[in-house]
């Protein structure tokens, strides 16, 4: 029963956004089609080249719209195929004049206008379908609990069902519990029929899609090129005012030893000592970078003890599953631990959680791994935040980074690399 109940709430609200969807197919898609084949049409004249770039840019802003509802009402995924404008584009008329052409150069333009066509037709039926489906059985029964006497005198056909006196009332009824029955079935699919519908024209062709993935492999190769270099003056500078340092001064320490073994053996047995402590610490921090650079536990044990390792060492409860059925390469063995040990981080630093979770497993050829926490939320990606770094790190691999955080939490971090397990 409760169940039941369940499937008609999920079936009510379906048809609830099927209504929104009809709109913005009918009077947002609609609009923007005609104004775009209009700009377009007046580039010839120049008009074009002003409004061009501004409408398709509202475009993209309605097709991103509904790239979100795809994914939050009906867990359809469709990736965003747009080229990136380059850096150094010029200001005034003539830049204006760039940005027109590379907008009408980029084929997923091209794409969106046929998905406007789709979508104020056989998008907007689809999602009435989903809609009608759940209100058009109502006047069923409005019908047979009286309405048919308004048109006592005359024939109402309710679908293929005349009405026209009590017993034809109660046939109308009888046909609305079946549209009924079927709306409750069919909402949601017919929802989900209209985002795959979108994704067939929003989502880039498997051209387009290894054009991106080959810009951004570029991109995060000269990001990890960068990174390298900066990890690299890390460890020269850690290790020249640390352990280096240490040394230096435990290898002159030696040397007044050698002389004050014969003059002053009490003195030099206390340099002894201090000498000892230095080389100590030199030990211990050449073991924590080398820990830094390259964890033991994630060369000896791998990446599941490793996180478990991590999750040992925090302030706060934390839980841990993991289901690997081996090993994946050490590259991206490393970024993962990182990863992890950075969302971890900023989920007890920033977040103010006092309980976190951490879920590791692989499937289908891809490692995954989640990152949840109770704290107050409100994370984004952003310039400049661990995240982005993180995304930054996953991105060499060809990576990806999702962040669930609303207000007041909780934030689940999601990490996926493509890879194999030895």
């Amino acid at each position: 029963m409760a169940a039941e109940r369940r499937r008609i709430r999920g079936a009510a609200v379906a048809a609830g956004r099927g209504l929104v969807l009809s709109v913005l197919s009918l009077a947002g898609s609609v609009t923007l089609f005609v104004l775009a084949v209009l700009s377009v049409t007046f580039v010839v004249l120049g008009i074009g080249l002003v409004t061009t770039p501004f409408v398709l840019e509202v475009v993209r802003k309605h097709a991103g719209q509904r790239r979100l509802y795809a994914a939050t009402w009906a867990g359809v995924r469709i990736p965003v195929p747009y080229r990136p404008f380059p850096p150094d584009l010029r200001s005034g008329f003539t830049g204006q004049v760039e940005r027109t052409l590379l907008i009408l150069k980029d084929p997923a333009t091209w794409r969106d206008l046929q998905w406007l066509l789709a979508d104020m037709t056989a998008g907007c039926v689809v999602s009435l379908l989903a809609f009608g489906l759940m209100v058009y059985p109502v006047e069923g029964f409005v019908l047979a609990a009286g309405l048919w006497r308004v048109f006592e005198d005359s024939t109402y056909w309710y679908a293929f069902v005349p009405v026209s006196s009590q017993l034809t009332g109660l046939a109308a009824a009888a046909l609305g519990v079946v549209l009924l029955g079927l709306g409750t079935r069919a909402a949601q699919p017919l929802l989900r029929a209209h985002f795959l519908l979108a994704r067939v024209f929003l989502a880039p062709t498997q051209e387009q899609e290894l054009a991106l993935r080959v810009h951004r492999l570029t991109e995060t190769r000269h990001e990890a090129v960068d990174t390298a270099a900066a990890e690299l003056r890390r460890i020269e500078r850690d290790l020249h005012d640390g352990a280096q340092a240490r040394l230096v001064a435990m290898g002159m320490n030696l040397g007044t030893i050698e002389a004050l073994v014969e003059k002053d053996p009490a003195q030099a047995k206390k340099m002894l000592a201090m000498a000892r402590e230095s080389s100590a610490e030199a030990l211990a921090e050449l073991r924590d970078l080398v820990r830094g650079i390259h964890p033991p536990v994630l060369a000896e044990r791998g990446l599941g003890d490793a996180v478990k390792a991590l999750a040992l060492r925090l302030p706060v409860r934390s839980e841990v599953a993991v289901e690997l059925a081996g090993r994946t390469e050490a590259p991206v063995e490393s970024a993962a631990y990182f990863a992890v040990s950075e969302a971890l981080t900023n989920a007890v630093k920033h977040a103010g959680a006092d309980r976190l979770w951490v879920d590791v497993h692989h499937a289908e050829g891809m490692l995954r791994i989640s990152v949840t926490d109770n704290g107050r939320g409100g994370a984004v990606i952003g310039s400049g935040s661990g995240l982005s770094g993180i995304e930054r790190r996953l991105g060499t691999f060809d990576g990806v980074l999702a962040v669930s955080s609303p207000a007041g939490g909780p934030t689940m971090v999601t990490m996926e690399i493509p890879c194999e397990l030895s």
